[in-house]
């Protein structure tokens, strides 16, 4: 029974000490410690302006409250930039009488990724996140809770692209 304890132990220490951890970051801190994420310009035709501040801000909270990774204005080790490309609104289905049921919203945003310890994990690419809503209900009525909604899939998308090597 000790031997195993020990074992569970000792598995537990040499993973905590690679740096691994539970919440979903795989990142040798022994290699990488810094982070430069650059602020994301609003590159789309149509634009709600607190966008892309409420992106930026959620895109440095998400690896600041789930990485030990210092944030760094220049030479990170880790770096990811981008714009947003595209904010829009389509209609996502129709009712009996032929009008627009319902509206979905998405945006698009280009990222990135340099690791500067390992260009194998470099890459360029979009992510995209889109939430509906009732088309009796106003964009401006619905905006700011489906925008702080896709941002968060979107900057989770972007956390598990760059530093959730599963």
């Amino acid at each position: 029974m000790m031997v195993a304890f020990a074992l569970v132990a000792m598995t537990w220490i040499s993973c905590a000490f690679s740096g691994y951890k539970f919440n979903g970051a795989s990142i040798d801190y022994t290699k990488t410690k810094t982070i430069q994420i650059a602020d994301f310009p609003i590159r789309s035709s149509y634009v709600w302006g607190p966008m892309g501040p409420m992106f930026n801000n959620q895109l440095k909270d998400e690896f600041a409250s789930h990485t030990k990774l210092s944030q760094v204005k220049r030479n990170g080790d880790l770096k990811i930039e981008g714009e947003i490309t595209q904010y829009s609104q389509r209609n996502k289905s129709v009712s009996a009488d032929g009008s627009s049921a319902q509206t979905e919203l998405s945006i698009t945003v280009n990222v990135r990724f340099t690791n500067n310890a390992n260009h194998n994990e470099d890459f360029e690419r979009q992510f995209t996140a889109s939430k509906s809503y009732e088309t009796t209900q106003s964009l401006a009525s619905v905006q700011e809770e489906l925008v702080t909604q896709m941002i968060k899939d979107l900057t989770e998308q972007i956390f598990n692209a760059t530093v959730a090597n599963w």
